[in-house]
């Protein structure tokens, strides 16, 4: 079997490759898990030294790599240089802070000597998406590496080059042999990885639909999964909001990435005394975004991800139209060459449309009025999603009360929702289980160990 990566600003293809067999990401997973004991008795402070080394490779070359990016995705080249640089930044947060966060821990236990000992608890499986191509691997990879795991990649088969990047970054970071690797497979391929002796964790981030069938296949063999899935944020502009700058904001968080985040603000929630200056406003920026060829600088929207993602907008965008919505802006696809997107802006939105019902993934914006502060968190509440969310107000004990109201994972006052690696990142419902990031996500793949001498 072959995949394509493909430039999604031209329908040109990059590379052809041929998926591994079984077999193949079978040995990959055995010798990764071979490389585990060496790993895991190296040390802290050692492991944290090889980050060290993967944050100066990220840096030397991210142009590159930011390239790389842009040309499997679609993601405009200045997004797709931030994101390198996070990951170098992640990759030295994490050196610093985990030889304090890995040590012993004692525990008063009636004058007897007891400690917790934070343990690697094997190999991790990290099934991930195309939408952050470096971002989601290293996110993943970076705490489990330093607590002592190995890590095997299952990149997404859009993203082929940056898989194949990623794992050579390693290489030039000088890590031991096989501590990370990647594989390209297919999806029978995944299942058998994940049931194997030598997987011990999967993390994935990805559909709910794809999340329920990893944890089903985990849970069948008693494996710890982290899994980070869809979103569908709440944007909320209250009365004594700031607009301009909830304008401002709401354009870059909806924009992120062509549309295509999971943290993406897409639900965008306005007090109805502020509704039509937020309409106005949000609109007119929107409408002035540009739209063009991801690996200029000055685009603002690229293209989304493949001719599937373009056809599933353009669907949920179709129904919302039939069934009443406004379109403010934008509403249908633009060119016949890549798979671009108009930033568009809904409003009159029912409850039956699918941009109501789904998490819509590209740069299409649902904006929904609403009577006071009970209805807000009635409306934003309503959904099976919980991962991330901002609420605009220029009174913070408001914005506290509403913060702890809302069913989510992550809560930002006065600034839209960003992943962060000094805060655990992860949603709730059918946003996911358990966390990255932190001190919180560096502990999702570890035994937590209580040793007793009495």
């Amino acid at each position: 079997m072959k995949i394509s990566s493909v430039d999604p600003s031209n329908n040109k293809l990059n590379k052809s490759f041929t998926v591994f067999t079984k077999t193949k990401s079978l040995d990959i997973a055995r010798e990764a898990k071979e490389a585990f004991l060496d790993w895991k008795n190296l040390g802290v402070s050692k492991r944290a030294a090889y980050l060290r080394n993967l944050s100066k490779v990220l840096r030397e070359k991210k142009e590159d790599y930011a390239r790389l990016i842009t040309i499997e995705m679609g993601k405009p080249i200045g997004q797709s240089l931030s994101e390198v640089e996070k990951c170098a930044w992640t990759a030295d947060f994490f050196a610093d802070k985990s030889e304090k966060w890995l040590s012993d821990e004692p525990i008063e236990m009636d004058g007897q000597k007891a400690f917790l000992s934070f343990e690697p608890i094997g190999e991790v499986l990290a099934i991930m998406p195309w939408n952050f191509p470096f971002w989601q691997a290293l996110r993943c990879a970076i705490p489990a590496l330093v607590a002592g795991n190995v890590v095997v990649l299952r990149h997404s088969n859009i993203v082929p080059l940056c898989a194949l990047a990623i794992e050579k970054a390693f290489s030039l970071a000088e890590f031991p042999e096989n501590v990370f690797r990647t594989t390209i497979t297919d999806h029978t391929v995944v299942d058998e990885l994940i049931k194997s002796r030598y997987v011990d964790g999967v993390s994935i981030t990805g559909s709910v639909e794809t999340g329920r069938t990893v944890a089903k296949i985990a849970g069948e063999s008693l494996k710890k999964c982290v899994l980070e899935l869809g979103g569908s944020d709440p944007f909320i502009v209250l009365e004594d909001a700031d607009i301009e700058l909830a304008c401002k904001s709401a354009f870059t968080s909806r924009l992120i990435s062509n549309g295509q985040s999971c943290i993406c603000a897409k639900r965008f929630i306005v007090i109805k005394e502020r509704f039509n200056e937020f309409v106005s406003k949000f609109v007119s920026l929107m409408s002035a975004a540009k739209i063009g060829t991801p690996l200029d600088r000055s685009t603002d929207v690229g293209p989304l991800a493949s001719a599937q993602q373009l056809k599933t907008i353009e669907a949920q965008v179709n129904d919302a139209k039939k069934k009443g919505a406004k379109i403010e802006c934008g509403g249908k696809r633009l060119g016949d060459k890549g798979f671009f997107f108009e930033p568009t802006v809904i409003t009159n939105v029912k409850s039956d449309m699918r941009i109501a019902k789904e998490e819509v993934f590209g740069p299409v914006a649902v904006i929904l009025p609403a009577r006071n502060e009970q209805e807000v968190l009635q409306i934003a509440n309503d959904s099976n999603f919980g991962l991330g969310g901002s609420v605009w107000t220029t009174d913070s004990k408001k914005g506290e009360r509403m913060a702890r109201a809302l069913e989510s994972g992550m809560i930002y006052v006065n600034d839209f929702t960003k992943s962060d690696p000094r805060i655990p990142f992860g949603g709730v419902k059918d946003s996911g289980i358990g966390r990255e990031l932190s001190r919180y996500g560096l502990l999702e793949f570890i035994n937590i160990k209580p040793i007793i001498l009495k």
